[in-house]
């Protein structure tokens, strides 16, 4: 599978230009992605030294990408007659997701097992945990007398 991965705000907490915190499980996530042999693209707004920051703090956790902001290594405008700044790929990894972006737990169990997010709640519904979502906290509006 090919996976387009975003890394600010996704693989690191958002602080650009600088590189932020690490989110918990993001790098392991990305070479357990890696080993089950996934093709991983880094798809993000960075360019220039930026980039090869980000690119160097990656390889330095042990995550190198298949690509850089494109479809494959040697693509270019003048090498594909198709080319397209929109990446190609199965699977976008991003925060800014509707819905926001999950535990990088769950980005794996829905990767590795080929899982959507409505599967994961309604197993985990089926299941009676309360793993995706609590709700026990919230104060239950009263129901008028017509909902009844």
């Amino acid at each position: 599978m090919t996976i387009a991965v975003d890394f600010d705000g996704t693989i690191v907490e958002d602080r650009y230009p600088e590189i932020g915190e690490e989110r918990a499980f993001a790098t392991d996530t990305l070479r357990m992605l890696l080993k089950d042999r996934h093709r991983l693209i880094l798809w993000t707004v960075r360019e220039g030294a930026a980039l090869e920051e980000a690119l160097q703090w990656c390889h330095e956790r042990g995550v190198d990408f298949y690509a850089v902001n494109r479809d494959y290594p040697e693509e270019t405008m003048a090498n594909n007659q198709h080319f397209s700044r929109k990446i190609k790929a199965d699977v976008f990894i991003d925060d800014r997701n509707i819905g926001g972006l999950p535990d990088w737990g769950t980005i794996y169990r829905m990767i590795s097992h080929h899982k959507k997010w409505y599967h994961l709640i309604s197993e985990a519904e089926r299941n009676g945990s309360s793993s995706f979502y609590d709700d026990s906290n919230v104060k239950k509006k009263k129901k008028h007398w017509w909902q009844f």
